[in-house]
């Protein structure tokens, strides 16, 4: 199956204390942290088409543009979807959406690239070689 506007993918998390803004540093902030909501929604984005990449192939994020709309306290469920908007040649843009159990938690936009997997791996190698 191609690539091909339409594509979701969903994360659901019941936020734990290392999810939370206090392990990250904001003490005494026990919420769900906007630095782990974004890695939850480029996983839901990942979903979305990891299972209809061709063998070899990945997905790179380079940009993410959300509005974290409201706090999710410890203890609570919240579900993540990503959904393919847009396709042009190795460039996928989603639109980003989430609840909690009582609201609307986030909206945004991101932006993932196709990539060969070892091609990108070898280019990463390269960088980190002493010279």
């Amino acid at each position: 199956m191609a690539i091909a506007p339409g594509l979701v993918g969903e994360v659901d998390l019941v936020v734990q204390a290392p999810d939370t803004a206090d392990a990250l540093g904001n003490r005494g902030v026990h919420v769900l942290a906007t630095p782990r909501l974004v890695a939850l929604l480029e996983l839901a984005a990942i979903r979305a088409v990891e299972a209809h990449l061709p063998p070899g192939a990945g997905t790179v994020g380079t940009r993410i543009d959300v509005r974290h709309l409201a706090a999710t306290p410890v203890g609570m469920r919240a579900r993540i979807r990503a959904t393919l908007r847009e396709v042009d040649g190795r460039r996928l843009v989603f639109d980003i959406a989430g609840e909690d159990e009582t609201e609307r938690i986030v909206e945004g936009t991101h932006e993932r690239f196709q990539i060969d997997q070892a091609r990108f791996l070898a280019r990463i190698a390269a960088k980190t070689r002493p010279t």
